[in-house]
């Protein structure tokens, strides 16, 4: 298993710095816009960007080579992350938005803080943000993430990003059914399997006939009489009929 890619400090981050055996060089403080922060002995430290090691290294250098402290052994702890934060959106559990509390964060993890996505929510998500300067759009089919080859769409979360999870797709059954109204698409749905999904016919009901009404690519309603083997699209409204005998 790869290491753990060490958390970077950003703008924002609240952090403590101390260096044992010296309380007074003990320091809370926030990283400021540019980077940077006031240190004891040392003045104006730029840590922005750098990782916890390198921060501390870069600290413990300055007290060594200014000759304050013979063998400075530095700690910095993240007490609160805000400068690394990610935004998950729509049909999610927890909506939000979510520090970037390891420098490894994946989609995976991130979805998960947000409590999942919801009964109402879609299969399909999409992470959004820049990289290398330049938009960065992903679109990820969820169920695909968890499979034996799913790792490679489990991106790296960066700061700034946004999951957004849309609305399942909806289809629509009314008519002569026991439990009439709109219901989730569901991967590769049949009408036979809408038609179940919706307690089947009443006793007045026919399967005969039924209809379906499509808005095709013009943008125009049609009206079309299904095998009940053939899948649903999203937007289709299923009519069951009445029995004539």
């Amino acid at each position: 298993m790869a290491a753990t890619t060490e958390y970077r400090l950003a703008a924002g981050d609240v952090i403590r710095i101390s260096v044992y055996q010296n309380p007074d060089l003990t320091l809370e403080t926030r990283v400021s816009e540019s980077g940077a922060l006031s240190y004891p002995l040392l003045g104006s430290v730029k840590l922005g960007g750098l990782s916890l090691s390198q921060a501390e290294q870069l600290i413990a250098d300055g007290l060594r080579n200014g000759n304050f402290v013979k063998q400075p052994s530095v700690t910095i702890v993240v007490l609160q992350v805000r400068g690394n934060q990610a935004s998950v959106l729509g049909m999610v559990n927890r909506p939000g938005r979510y520090p970037l509390e390891m420098g490894d964060t994946r989609l995976s993890d991130l979805l998960a803080a947000a409590g999942g996505v919801t009964l109402a929510g879609s299969d399909t998500i999409v992470l959004s943000g820049r990289r290398q300067g330049k938009p960065y759009r992903l679109e990820v089919d969820l169920p695909s993430l968890f499979a034996a080859q799913g790792r490679e769409q489990d991106v790296i979360v960066q700061n700034g990003d946004v999951l957004w999870v849309d609305r399942a797709p909806m289809v629509y059954i009314y008519g002569e059914v026991n439990r009439p109204g709109a219901m989730r698409l569901e991967r590769g749905m049949t009408l036979m399997q809408l038609l179940a999904a919706g307690g089947g016919t009443t006793q007045r009901g026919t399967q005969k006939g039924i209809t379906v009404h499509r808005r095709g690519a013009d943008g125009k309603v049609q009206v079309q009489r299904p095998e009940m083997d053939e899948s649903m699209k999203e937007g289709d409204v299923v009519y069951v009929r009445e029995s004539l005998f």
